[in-house]
Formats: structure tokens, sequence, C-alpha cells
């Protein structure tokens, strides 16, 4: 890994730090996201919320046929999830439906856009729980397999566009700056030089402000294509997304003097991009004003706006708890399940990712998931 870079800024003197992060995440042989390494879960390098307990892709369900019941009940219905990961979010909703809304489960189409080969095998194994046959669930290597406005459904993403490579910039007397990655020394090294792509200082000229002088931060450029993908892709439906991150005006704010950017090692966060390359998670927050701006130039209209804890309350998961607390479970199977449920909505913790709902085509109805919306 460290040779393909050093490669790299060999041939153009030095790299913006975009292309550094997106070799060392998604190098075909090495890449953090293409080896077959477990990196979610308890025993991986982070958690996502599908690994805490499977009450939470129950509640995305619940939300998802709420959406196809206000879309006037669709056959076929697509979900088309984008980076599903180990699957299991994919599998708890199918479980859901096909336990609890045997009509919705019908209607479904399942799409999970996919380009790891490893991970394609792992979430056929784990879907074939649900459906041996594995009807009405289908893989495609990217979104750009799939025709324009030819989506009636809903697209579906867990902690994604966080892990989009992203720039990283900084503001020095007033102008905007972006980091590069060199190789010198025999280590890498960072410098400031202009930015490589106008479409940088285009990017805070729309939003009207610049971060604080002195201040460090990223831009995600590639989730504003991506979003634009998806709103050109969707021609009725909806657009659920989970991830970490603040309204520009919060995200960019000048006492955030150094930005949002993490490593993630065994659950151990780290500033230095530079250690165990290929071998561990790099992520930053996401900037919900710009992207919510770049749907609407697709036509997708944001519905609300709220964080998993509230989500996953007004969709009843207290009132679940209770339920299984009067099921068969033993008395031990309870209280984990009561710790994960506390785990999910935790205001430290996974409770605090951002739920943002955008529609196109199906009016404002007014979702259960909403119901506690930020302000």
């Amino acid at each position: 890994m460290k040779a393909a870079i050093r490669e790299r800024v060999a041939a153009e003197g030095r790299i913006p730090f975009r292309q550094f992060m997106a070799i060392a995440l998604y190098h075909p042989q090495h890449g953090y996201y293409s080896s077959p390494r477990q990196r979610m879960g308890r025993h991986g390098d982070y958690l996502t919320s599908p690994e805490v307990n499977p009450i939470f892709g129950s509640l995305v369900a619940k939300q998802i046929r709420q959406m196809w019941q206000a879309m006037g009940e669709p056959q076929p219905f697509t979900i088309v999830e984008m980076g599903a990961g180990s699957g299991l979010l994919a599998r708890d909703i199918l479980a859901w439906a096909s336990r609890r809304a045997p009509e919705f489960f019908q209607a479904l189409e399942y799409r999970l856009i996919e380009v790891n080969e490893w991970l394609v095998e792992n979430q056929r194994r784990l879907l074939r729980q649900v459906d041996p046959s594995l009807a009405g669930v289908s893989w495609l290597p990217s979104l750009e397999d799939t025709a324009p406005e030819s989506v009636r459904g809903c697209f579906l993403s867990n902690e994604l566009i966080d892990s989009f490579p992203v720039h990283r910039v900084a503001v020095r007397d007033g102008q905007l700056h972006e980091l590069y990655v060199e190789w010198q020394e025999e280590r890498f090294m960072e410098s400031l030089g202009p930015p490589s792509t106008p479409l940088l200082q285009e990017y805070f000229d729309r939003l009207g402000l610049l971060p604080g002088e002195g201040c460090s931060a990223e831009v995600n450029l590639e989730a504003l294509e991506w979003m634009k993908a998806v709103g050109r892709a969707l021609g009725r439906g909806f657009v659920l997304g989970f991830d970490y991150g603040y309204p520009a005006e919060e995200l960019y704010a000048p006492w955030r003097r150094d930005g949002t950017f993490l490593c993630f090692h065994r659950h151990n966060p780290s500033t230095d991009p530079y250690a165990r390359l290929g071998h561990q998670d790099m992520t930053s927050h996401v900037d919900f004003t710009s992207l919510i701006q770049a749907g609407r130039e697709q036509g997708l209209e944001p519905l609300g706006i709220t964080s998993q804890g509230r989500f996953l309350a007004a969709l009843g998961i207290a009132a679940g708890l209770e339920r299984q607390a009067d099921s068969e479970l033993s008395l031990e199977e309870y209280y984990a399940r009561r710790r994960a449920v506390t785990e999910l909505i935790d205001t430290a913790g996974l409770g605090r990712i951002k739920v943002l709902i955008q529609a196109k085509g199906v009016g404002q109805p007014k979702l259960q998931g909403l119901e506690e919306s930020e302000p």
C-alpha cells in the first residue's frame, strides 16, 4: 500500500489528501474496504447499528413500509441499499417484512450496490437465511448500472457518506488552501497549497461561509455527486440515510479548529492517516446543508432530519422492548436486548447519528420516524 501511494506521489510530486485517502481505502488489492478482513462489529474496527441488534433493522423496515403505503403500495417497491457492508441490515429488513408484513414482503425488490466480491458472497449467505431462493434480491457493482428515474421505492444507506474520500482544507489569511501529501525523508509529509479544483472555493461560496481563520476542515465533493446520482436514478419515492454529521454552519464553525477527520482501528480513534495503511478506517462528518442542496437540484425535497435516537424512539423502540419482556426470551436474553436498545439511542454514541429523509414525487407525507424531528 505504501509503495502504491509513493508511486503516485513520485509521478505527481505531491497529491491532494483526497487522492491519498481514496488509495488507502479503495486500492483494488490493498485498500481498507477491498480486503476480506473483518472491519465491522465488536471484533472489528468500528460498530454500526445493524451489528448491535436486529431491532434496528426491524424499525427501519417499519418506516420503509410506511413509505410504501404512502406511495399507494406499488408493486414492485424497490429498496436500493448502497454500501450494505455485512448485509445484516438487509437481512433484518427482509426478515421483519416476511414475518410482520407479508404483503409488503411480496412487493419488495431488494437491490444491493456492492463492488467487493467477498462482501457480496457474505451477503448472499446471510440473506439466504430469510429466503434460500433469494427471490427479489439482486446485486449491482455501482449505481451507474441503474437507468435514470427507474427506481420506485427507497434508497437506503447507513454510515456510507462519511466514509467517502475527502479534500482537507485550511484557511490562512482569509484564503482557502488545500492539504497535499508528499514523500520526503522516507516518510509522508503534509503541505498546504492552492486548491486542486475550483469546486472547493465554489463549495464554500454556495454556503456563504468559510471555516474560521487558522481552522482545518473537510470537503466531501463525492457526497454531492453521489446525492445527484441517487436523485437521477429515483423516479418516485424516498431517500433514507444515516450518517454522522452537522449543518454547514456547525460543521465549519470557527471554534471547530481541526475538522472532524478521524481514523479507527480496533475501535481506537486516531488522527494519523499514515499509520496502518490499509488496516484502519478513515471517516469525516457529513455537511447536511450541502447534501440537501445537491438533492434539491435533482428534485429531492427534505422531509426532515432527526437523530437516530429520536427516529428509533418515534418508531417505538421502547414498546418493542416491552413486547420482548413478555415473550419467551430468557432473562439474560432480555437484558442483552435492553442493553442493545440503550446503545442504539445513546446520545453520546450511535444515537447522535443524523437521519435524513428526502422525497421525490410523493408530496409531503407525515412519516412516523420524523415525529420528533430536530428543529
